[in-house]
């Protein structure tokens, strides 16, 4: 089944009366795991589950629980292959990041209490960066609540508010406290995960509503869906405003569908090329008219273009332009506007609210396919004079510790060059240095999340990637990532071939190197010294610790030849600055720099 594309008819879906569900205590089955009852009537959890995988879900990630067992259970009996994982939020970071690679929806499911609120962090992730999650939880039975029940669910224990309905979080989200919900819920999810961008719902289901049982089962729910665009005579106007001077193309995550449309488009009329982080790869780093990465770890050659080339117009396509893509810097306005294409209608004009703004919502290959009509292939030539990023690679030398330049290029080298494995960069200093050194030339090649932003969001993202595009995914994460949150021991268990590069330099270096930048000295930062090789072979993994560039070629190698877990323990000097200016330099602007002080003292 194609997870994009269902087709609903609401009036086939029939609704089940009360009468329909016979309650648990009443079941002649011993045991609450079996998917079916003695009778042969469906249970409400087999009901779910049936109806996730007629959804298109593959796979299920979570930790388990009492009060979510029959779920689990049923789960466990069904084609969707469960993962049973350490922490939820390394469960709902790894679904974020199973959806990125193939395109499917993942359910996370936990109990009760810290069950839920443990996964929250991974699905603020999910729904920043615009996955297809659901998020399957336990509840307290009606009967038991009010009584501090364990790890009670309702609402004299938690806040019901944005955890169990709809709003900043979940784009739907409900309790099940009868079976005549399922079929609306049903209908609800189909339309949610056939819309275009992120889906994130939350179906909460009571301990002894699971195993009810239904009188008749779910009919099939499928939704068809058309795709975004404008009119021809708007196209017409976006061409029309192109042609009338010099524009450069800023490119997002959310065109990565449209990758040949917008090299088409650049080549046919010498435009320039700029892209988000979260757009690498998705115009070719190593064409002429790429000027360079914006935002985090971004290239000053992208400030050079603007300088000296200052477009009159910006075409930017799949990006929300937000703090860790722009910094909000007016050297990045054109001249005349910003043609802003987006499929959410609420994105363009948010970033910069002063700047003039032409709003287009639509699909992003959709539209680039009918402008593409108003520039014909024989286009202008590249413009010679372009500014490029330059990155001076270093060879390696015995030095001690390993300079993370020399640990970028032998990464370059080895893995962004030497295979087709899926980079993924952790939150801190690994975002900065990877943005920055490594240039890719595919889409679909490099993960990072500048929205939410988590530490340890790849850490444990990395096993769900890895899982779902069968091959490797290697994440390049701080020490302070790796010690908050990993799924090492989830490999392990599923024999996943999830490769981690671990910036080990005693300490949460950004915020060491940060801090400095905005003049507040003698913080501590500081973290024990840490050997990840004992600890991944601890967890039954393989790896090795990098103290010498020399060493680094034979260990990069090895990881991606082994055909389980590995981890590279590098030990990195902590005190290379890593490319952080522009966002130290963003706080700044926001008054988090101490007063009379220099910014780079």
């Amino acid at each position: 089944m194609n997870p994009t594309s269902y087709s609903t008819d609401p009036a086939s879906v029939n609704c089940l009366s009360e009468s329909s569900i016979i309650p648990a205590s009443s079941l002649p089955i011993s045991g609450t795991s079996a998917p079916q009852a003695a009778t042969g009537l469906l249970t409400v959890a087999s009901a779910v589950v049936e109806m996730l995988s007629d959804l298109g879900v593959k796979h299920a990630f979570g930790v388990s629980g009492g009060a979510i067992g029959p779920i689990w259970a049923t789960l466990e009996q069904s084609p969707i292959e469960v993962l049973h994982f350490r922490h939820e939020g390394g469960a709902s970071f790894a679904a974020t990041e199973s959806y990125f690679a193939n395109g499917r929806p993942v359910v996370v499911f936990a109990t009760t209490g810290p069950g839920i609120t443990n996964a929250l962090t991974g699905l603020f992730a999910a729904k920043w960066d615009g996955a297809k999650v659901i998020f399957i939880s336990g509840a307290t039975t009606a009967g038991k609540r009010g009584r501090w029940a364990c790890q009670e669910t309702s609402s004299y224990a938690m806040p019901i508010e944005g955890i169990f309905t709809s709003g900043k979080l979940f784009d739907f989200a409900t309790t099940l406290e009868s079976a005549d919900q399922l079929p609306e819920i049903a209908r609800r999810l189909a339309i949610g995960l056939a819309q275009p961008g992120g889906f994130v719902a939350h179906l909460n289901l009571p301990t002894a509503i699971q195993m009810g049982l239904l009188n008749a089962s779910l009919p099939k729910v499928n939704f068809s869906r058309s795709l975004v665009t404008v009119s021809e005579d708007r196209v017409a106007e976006c061409a029309q405003l192109l042609s009338a001077g010099s524009f450069a193309i800023w490119v997002g995550f959310g065109a990565r569908g449209a990758a040949a449309e917008i090299r088409q488009l650049a080549e046919a009329t010498g435009a320039a090329v700029m892209c988000s982080p979260r757009g690498k790869g998705i115009f070719p780093e190593d064409l002429p008219q790429f000027v360079g990465v914006t935002g985090i770890g971004g290239h000053e050659s992208v400030f050079t273009y603007m300088r000296e080339h200052r477009p009159v117009h910006t075409l930017v396509l799949g990006t929300r332009l937000s703090e860790l893509t722009s910094f909000w810097n007016p050297t990045m306005l054109p001249s005349g506007s910003f043609i802003h294409v987006d499929i959410d209608a609420e994105v363009p004009g948010v970033a910069y609210p002063s700047a003039e703004t032409v709003s287009i919502q639509s699909e992003i290959g959709l539209f680039l396919q009918a402008l593409l009509k108003h520039f014909p292939a024989s286009g202008c030539s590249t413009p010679p004079s372009l500014p490029r990023p330059e990155i001076e690679r270093i060879a390696p030398t015995q030095a001690t510790p390993v300079r993370p330049v020399v640990l970028f290029d032998a990464v370059q080298k080895f893995i962004v060059e030497g295979s087709d494995a899926l980079v993924m960069a952790d939150a801190g200093n690994a975002i900065s240095w990877t943005t920055n050194r490594l240039s890719f030339n595919r889409p679909g090649c490099y993960r990072v999340s500048t929205g939410w932003g988590s530490m340890g969001h790849f850490a444990t993202g990395v096993v769900g990637a890895a899982l779902s595009r069968a091959g490797k995914a290697v994440a390049i994460v701080g020490d302070g990532a790796m010690l908050m949150n990993n799924e090492v021991s989830t490999a392990v268990k599923y024999r996943i071939p999830a490769v981690w590069i671990i910036l080990n330099d005693s300490s949460y270096n950004m915020c060491e190197q940060g801090m400095t930048l905005q003049g507040f000295k003698g913080v501590d930062t500081q973290i024990p010294q840490t050997d990840f090789a004992k600890i991944a072979a601890g967890l039954g993994a393989d790896g090795c610790r990098v103290e010498t560039e020399a060493d680094l070629y034979l260990a990069l190698a090895t990881a991606m030849a082994s055909t389980v877990p590995f981890v590279v323990d590098v030990v990195i000097d902590a005190k290379q600055p890593a490319p952080i200016g522009g966002r130290v330099q963003s706080l700044s602007s926001q008054g988090a720099t101490k007063p009379n002080s220099s910014l780079w003292e």
